[in-house]
């Protein structure tokens, strides 16, 4: 976040200025420049990876210890985040390469080593090893199912094990025909995910409309005072709203990572800047739209701080109360926004 606080200032605030750009690119780059994979595919293959685990389960983590005002905070992380994605997907574009097979790679192991010099070599390799850890260990494949996992238990009764096994397989089909295989699937799946979720997530808010006024003073009044303890919540102060909330707003839309650089880098975006423009609007669409729907959802219905709940539960219990066939009032200690009981 403190380089997206130095990238904003020296851009002049650009994720600001240049965002009604951004999305226009969006739908109308021309893709006249070389690559494997179109600029709107190098979109959706780096949503791919955020949208999802950081929506779902990382609101309602960042929200179930920090409170609502985790929420504000996590608008904060994205909003200089923007910057830190554009400047790194513009990097990875800028410093690419094409292998012995006429393949496009990038990424920051590449422009660490082209863009700062040959004695930076060991940083970039670095880089690498450390990426790959984090994409098994850490945010990446071991948490993203697990949390799938999880869901389907929940709500189909299924082995998480089975689950696995069948994601495993799936991925495998996707992943082995190589980046334009991942980015036709993204392409396609990554935009129908997306419209539906918020559609989902609209109905419950205005099934709630009557409560959306509270959960909105929640949301600004916890991100400077804390939140007291209510319901199964035991409270937080404004230290924990503000790491939760900046912690799980990097988690969700990954700025700074380098995840989304890769497959930028393979763009067939004409100049460098436009991909990052580009690129720039996966942060505004992961954690300004859908995180903060996710936020206001089950702030409105009351689910963040209901006992015996926690990550994709969460989220998914305030579906339930307004699309499922499970009641708010079935569950002893269930709360709505205000405290009211």
């Amino acid at each position: 976040v403190g380089t997206g606080i130095m990238l904003t200032i020296r851009l002049k605030g650009l994720q600001f200025t240049k965002l009604p750009t951004a999305i226009k690119l969006i739908f109308h780059s021309e893709n006249k420049g070389s690559g494997d994979i179109s600029s709107f595919s190098a979109l959706c293959t780096a949503l791919s990876a955020t949208i999802g685990t950081g929506n779902i389960v990382g609101v309602a983590t960042a929200i179930g210890a920090g409170g609502p005002g985790a929420l504000f905070w996590m608008w904060i992380a994205a909003l200089f985040g923007m910057a830190t994605k554009y400047a790194e997907c513009l990097l990875a574009r800028k410093y690419r390469t094409v292998d012995a097979n006429g393949q496009v790679s990038g990424g920051p192991m590449y422009y660490i080593e082209k863009g700062l010099g040959e004695k930076f070599k060991p940083l970039a390799i670095l880089f690498a090893i450390f990426g790959i850890l984090v994409a098994l260990l850490g945010i990446g494949t071991f948490t993203q199912v697990n949390s799938i996992a999880s869901s389907v238990q929940n709500v189909l009764s299924v082995d998480p094990k089975i689950t696995s096994i069948i994601i495993g397989i799936l991925v495998a089909a996707v992943v082995f025909g190589g980046i334009k295989s991942i980015s036709k699937v993204a392409e396609k799946v990554v935009p129908f995910m997306a419209i539906i979720y918020i559609i989902l997530t609209l109905i419950i808010i205005i099934a709630n409309i009557g409560n959306l006024g509270n959960a909105l003073a929640a949301i600004f009044k916890g991100a400077f005072t804390g939140s007291a303890a209510v319901g199964g919540f035991a409270g937080a102060t404004i230290a924990q709203a503000i790491q939760k909330g900046i912690a799980r707003g990097v988690f969700s839309n990954e700025s700074g990572l380098g995840s989304a650089p890769i497959a930028a880098a393979a763009s067939k975006a004409e100049f460098p800047a436009e991909q990052g423009l580009i690129s720039m609007t996966g942060t505004f669409i992961d954690t300004i739209i859908i995180c903060t729907l996710t936020g206001l959802s089950i702030i409105i219905t009351g689910t963040w701080c209901m006992d015996g709940l926690e990550g994709a539960a969460v989220t998914q219990q305030s579906f339930q109360m307004v699309l499922g066939r499970r009641c708010c009032k079935e569950r002893p200690g269930s709360c709505h926004c205000g405290g009211n009981e």
